[in-house]
């Protein structure tokens, strides 16, 4: 899922002064422009100057005239020390398992900038332009799956960046060739054609360009701007299963929530149901006769559930926040010119937010199959044939997109077992506590995937359902202005009721549906506007 592009900068510049988590959806879904403020190069420059005074110095310093981690208090002569850069970079590329997605490694990479902006971490002008230049020509180095612990910095991702700006390792070009593997064309070839020259680091550039959290907090930003989109979903879906299963809408007033218990989460998910709900006739239809007292939790405390969610999503953007504005580095740069060694590298800040937001995800996800579920019961569903089913019996209806749902929300439950817990130390006892914050930010990546595939399946049924009831009542009983958008926008891509089909095509049709963005915007715009 994305915003859409005219949501998101065209052009993003670097500077001293940061980022804003716009700037990295732009840059690395949408490929948004980036260019250097010219106070950032001669920051960098002016910073520079100190690290060169430290390098020809015959005290040691760390990072500049040592080795690394472990090895910190060996002393490397001058002529040794650009083998010393090179050795630390080959050797940190260390990873293994697939690629991870272009988008992980764009984003990895302007945050990465960003922080070379900054000014912080001592490395030349040109290793900064470099990093820019591969991400306005589009060369994506090949990132492994594995090799993070969340712990000074996202090592070996981020060293397989450097060791593309150094013309070696893995990349893909803008057109998805790939170099450097077996039977490849070798990166320097790729760098060329594009008018690049391969780094050589001079001291304290190779630890600079791997000390960084940038890689667990891209993808954090990157669930943070999906998550912001599907908790509004699931509003909606939500809304729709309240109508589909005849449910009422006085649980959502606005006196029973804020005032009553003052979660800003909450009350703005009631204040989207109601809105979806208003005006629709299957609501009005029962309120007078009906026998039922209340309705089943997962209907009733819908904006309890996605009303946390929303809060523990800005809770994450504030942490998320915090991060863009840091400078992070070791050894860093401090602005007085000296060089200090420090631990801002650990990941823990973003790796708790990304296993919370996962906790969060599968809640949400598992409250949505619950309605799902009930909506396809007969006993529960108030009316509607066993799993919405044309012909019973003959037909199974979405007996078995229920199935699928259920096991996307186990997968979710999995992946919310917390990350950030499981520490195993590292570098011969020097790295005795680490975060797992890459691992974290990988499995909130595929449990919001699992999310917006959970709320699909949903969508699919409610909408269903309310076909249903309409049809069976001559067209008396249809949905209000917001839920009868949300179905006009699923029916232009997955058609109504009928007898059983080819269901995998229309549940992945629904998934793309809710992926594009349009789905929100729709429903939002018939309703007035979406909280």
């Amino acid at each position: 899922m994305t915003l859409t592009a005219t949501d998101l900068p065209t052009e993003v510049t670097l500077s001293t002064h940061g980022l804003t988590a716009e700037d990295v959806v732009a840059v690395a879904r949408h490929g948004a422009k980036v260019t250097i403020a010219p106070e950032a190069i001669d920051e960098v420059a002016r910073v520079r100057a100190h690290v060169e005074a430290l390098a020809a110095s015959e005290t040691p310093a760390y990072g500049i005239s040592t080795g690394f981690g472990a090895l910190a208090n060996l002393h490397i002569p001058q002529e040794k020390r650009t083998q010393l850069q090179k050795s630390l970079i080959r050797s940190h590329a260390a990873g293994m398992g697939p690629a991870v997605e272009t988008e992980v490694a764009r984003a990895l990479m302007l945050l990465r900038a960003k922080t070379l902006a900054s000014g912080r971490t001592g490395v030349r002008p040109v290793i900064l332009e470099t990093f820019v230049a591969f991400l306005n020509t589009g060369i994506t180095p090949v990132i492994r799956e594995f090799g993070s612990l969340g712990c000074s910095g996202d090592l070996a991702p981020l060293s397989h960046v450097a060791l593309v700006l150094m013309g070696e390792g893995e990349a893909f070009g803008p057109d998805g060739e790939r170099f450097g593997g077996a039977g490849e064309r070798p990166v320097a070839e790729l760098l060329a054609e594009h008018g690049i020259e391969p780094i050589v680091l001079a001291e304290k550039e190779g630890l600079a360009l791997v000390n960084g959290t940038e890689g667990m907090l891209g993808m954090l930003l990157m669930a943070l701007a999906d998550l912001r989109q599907l908790v509004k979903t699931a509003d909606v879906t939500a809304a729709l299963s309240v109508d589909g299963l005849m449910g009422t809408d006085q649980v959502f007033l606005p006196e029973l929530h804020a005032p009553l218990r003052p979660h800003p989460g909450q009350a703005d998910s009631a204040a989207n149901m109601l809105a979806v709900l208003a005006g629709s006739k299957i609501v009005e239809s029962h309120k007078v006769g009906d026998n039922r007292v209340q309705d089943a939790y997962s209907l009733r405390c819908a904006p309890q559930v996605a009303g946390a969610v929303r809060d523990t999503i800005a809770h994450a953007e504030t942490v998320a926040s915090r991060e863009l504005d840091a400078a992070i580095d070791n050894p860093v740069v401090l602005p007085d010119g000296r060089v200090s060694s420090n631990g801002n590298f650990h990941g823990a800040p973003v790796a708790y937010v990304l296993d919370f937001l996962a906790i969060a995800v599968a809640d949400l996800a598992s409250m949505a199959e619950r309605r799902t579920d009930r909506m396809l019961d007969p006993a529960r569903s108030h009316g509607l044939p066993a799993f919405l089913a044309h012909d019973p019996g003959v037909d199974s209806g979405l007996m078995i997109a229920q199935y699928t749902q259920a096991g996307l929300v186990s997968d979710c439950k999995r992946l919310a077992v917390p990350a950030s817990v499981d520490s195993i130390p590292s570098s011969a006892m020097q790295e005795d506590h680490v975060s797992m914050g890459w691992h974290a930010a990988r499995k909130l990546r595929k449990a919001v995937d699992n999310l917006r595939r959970v709320l699909a399946i949903e969508l699919v049924t409610a909408a269903r359902a309310i076909d249903i009831r309409t049809e069976a009542s001559d067209g008396a009983l249809v949905p209000g202005p917001g839920g009868a958008a949300a179905i006009e926008v699923l029916r232009r891509a997955v058609p109504g009721p009928g007898t059983d089909r080819f269901m995998s095509p229309e549940l992945e049709a629904a998934d793309r549906v809710l992926a594009e963005g349009n789905f929100v915007a729709a429903v939002s715009a018939a309703v007035g506007g979406l909280r």
